[in-house]
């Protein structure tokens, strides 16, 4: 405030002392007027948030001050849905939000920068401001999050021996130039300077990576410090264990902690005491749910313990951020995968089992737990929001469209061995690979991928013919049959990379050579397959062979109009009879559908996708087989689970 009135009113008031012939009291009136314009800005100047190692708390604005916050991504939630979102969490009694910001998603080509859209940061920042939630930022540039790669571009990949989160300059020059600017823009969204941004995570769970890179984690630290100054609060996020404390944190840094409903409480907290033997205490991450892969069963955590853990967090003077409390949808390609003994896809729902579900639906854990906060904090007065409306607007028909290789507008990459996605720049999606088999195989021979080199799925083909498939680690022999010269096709699907542990340089393609028999596969013809944009351009062209599509094997692209009702509220899509692949509501790629592996079995479809007075494309790609010519969006009430049947099994 001192130096504030030295800026301001110091040129009027040498001006009064140094003129005999200016009245005296016009010059004090001058001063009266700066004193009163210069409350608000001195007000500004005022905010503070802080941590009080003394009395083991944060504080704001110069009073003890801890904070009840729950996870969303805004990545995984329609732009339209952000702010009703956001009231829900507040509504519930949350006075911050945590917050990840994907690199891959604002970079997805390096060096163009993207933040329109969904993709808006600053505007969903701006809604968090107005709804009175505060931020905790976790800008990466490492993720996990179960999002593809754990948010690092897949065009760091294109160094074959990047050594990624490491002080290796191929990943720490990029991963640098991403930082400057992003901290830029978020630096007057911190909260002394006006905005809502209390702290800010370096890295992620950084104990949990092999490489324990203590120059890697400095030079982190000495660049947030330089763009966003030394009044933030920058902090890490580790595990429960002595081993990822101890390579994830750094001095200078404030240590937390995460764990669930699984673990001891007064444990864990004397574990982040070993660390931080002053200051709050900090769950970075209590989770209220967990992720499903497919083929497992799908997670839940059960509500009593998580209101029970919370309430005791909470008497403990603790701050706690639930992760999640709105999950939402890994739309388009961007799930992540686990690789432990196996290769594991996350599924298209992160619905978490979280307390605002998969469609921004409140859930009784959310009541739950918002009884338990009301005894720590004041809640807002006032109902609930309600859950989105839903309507079942019944069964489409489809038809053939092209065929996959005439989605390659730029035609081939001619190669004597495979390349892979990476070095073809062809980052998500889908790729085609084109030879001919080398001899007649009249008998059943085996295709072989000897280094476990499919990543992921490969769908096969002879002159059109569907062989059969290859999957990562599950299943790299087949047999194939045909003549000298005939056609081979392997459609390579990326089903995710790995966004945990060790193996996040997840290259996909088929890696090594295929093996036919005796005979390595040579001189191959590789097609990029730009689906997305065919399908949001509107470049496919109907079979107009047979009316509609038959029952086949192999991957084919159909399609079908939801005609217009006047509505455009949320729906699921239950695919009957149909096998594996992806789908496409007006050119927005919902992700990919599996419910023969599950746990999932429908495809969240949200109202801002759809049109209420013009007709609804509905594109599928099915990657195996299908077995009816219908497709139903339906109404139902909970979206982690299968709802209805439309009328049918």
């Amino acid at each position: 405030m001192l130096v504030l009135l030295l800026v301001y009113a110091g040129p009027f008031a040498g001006l009064c002392w140094f003129s005999a012939g200016l009245c005296w009291s016009f010059c004090w009136f001058m001063l009266v007027l700066l004193l009163v314009y210069a409350g608000p800005f001195a007000g500004l100047y005022s905010r503070s948030f802080s941590i009080d190692y003394k009395n083991n708390c944060f504080q704001k604005d110069g009073k003890p001050f801890q904070y009840i916050s729950g996870s969303i991504h805004y990545s995984r939630i329609p732009r339209e849905y952000w702010k009703d979102r956001l009231l829900k969490m507040y509504m519930t009694g949350l006075n911050a939000i945590q917050v990840y910001v994907p690199w891959n998603f604002h970079e997805t080509v390096q060096g163009v920068f993207n933040f329109a859209g969904d993709r808006d940061l600053e505007y969903f920042l701006n809604l968090a401001n107005q709804t009175g939630l505060l931020v905790i930022l976790r800008p990466g540039p490492y993720i996990c999050a179960e999002w593809e790669m754990g948010g690092l571009p897949a065009w760091l990949l294109q160094k074959p021996n990047i050594i990624l989160r490491s002080a290796d300059t191929e990943y720490l020059k990029p991963a640098s130039d991403w930082l400057a600017m992003l901290l830029t823009k978020m630096k007057p969204w911190l909260y002394q300077n006006g905005g809502n941004i209390i702290s800010v995570q370096v890295e992620n769970e950084y104990g949990s990576y092999f490489a324990c890179d203590y120059n890697y984690m400095r030079h982190l630290h000495t660049l947030f410090r330089l763009f966003l100054g030394e009044d933030v609060i920058l902090f890490t996020t580790d595990g429960n264990t002595d081993k990822e404390m101890i390579c994830g944190t750094l001095e200078g840094l404030y240590a937390t902690i995460d764990f669930g409903t699984d673990t001891n409480i007064t444990a864990a907290f004397i574990r982040q005491r070993r660390f931080e033997p002053k200051g709050p205490l900090v769950n970075s991450e209590f989770y209220t749910g967990w992720l499903d892969h497919w083929g497992d069963k799908h997670a839940s955590v059960d509500t009593v313990k998580v209101s029970k853990m919370l309430g005791e967090m909470l008497s403990m003077g603790a701050s706690v951020n639930m992760y999640m409390f709105e999950g939402g949808t890994n739309f388009g390609y961007w799930n992540g995968a686990d690789h432990d003994t196996r290769f594991r896809s996350v599924v298209t729902s992160y619905d978490y089992n979280a307390p605002l579900s998969e469609a921004g639906d409140p859930t009784d854990k959310l009541l739950a737990i918002r009884d338990v906060i009301k005894n720590f904090r004041d809640i807002p007065v006032g109902p609930m929001p309600p859950a989105t409306p839903k309507f079942a607007y019944g069964f489409i028909t489809l038809q053939k469209v092209s065929l996959l290789d005439t989605l390659s507008p730029q035609g081939p990459v001619r190669s004597q061995y495979p390349l892979t996605f990476e070095e073809i720049k062809q980052y998500y999606g889908f790729m085609l690979y084109r030879t001919t088999l080398p001899r007649n195989v009249p008998e059943p021979t085996p295709l072989i991928s000897p280094l476990n080199g499919i990543h992921d799925r490969a769908y096969v083909s002879v002159n059109g013919v569907f062989q059969g498939l290859m999957e990562r680690d599950t299943a790299l022999v087949m047999n194939v049959t045909g003549q000298q010269g005939d056609q081979l096709d392997i459609l390579v699907e990326n089903m995710g990379r790995v966004n945990f542990g060790s193996y996040i340089n997840d290259n996909k393609s088929l890696l090594g050579n295929l093996i036919l028999g005796n005979d390595v596969l040579t001189d191959w013809s590789i097609y990029p397959l730009d689906i997305d944009t065919a399908v949001a351009n509107g470049l496919l062209q109907v079979d107009h062979s047979g009316s509609a599509m038959e029952a086949g094997d192999g991957p084919m692209i159909y399609s079908g109009t939801l005609k217009s009702t006047g509505l455009a509220w949320d729906t699921f899509v239950k695919l009957n009879g149909w096998t594996k692949g992806q789908v496409w509501v007006n050119g927005v790629n919902l992700g990919r559908y599996w419910p023969q592996r599950g746990p999932q079995q429908t495809l969240y479809v949200p109202g801002p996708f759809l049109s209420a007075t013009q007709p609804n494309n509905i594109t599928v790609l099915e990657l195996e087989r299908i077995m009816s010519n219908e497709i139903c969006p339906q109404y139902g009430t909970t979206p982690s689970r299968p709802l209805m049947l439309c009328g049918r099994r």
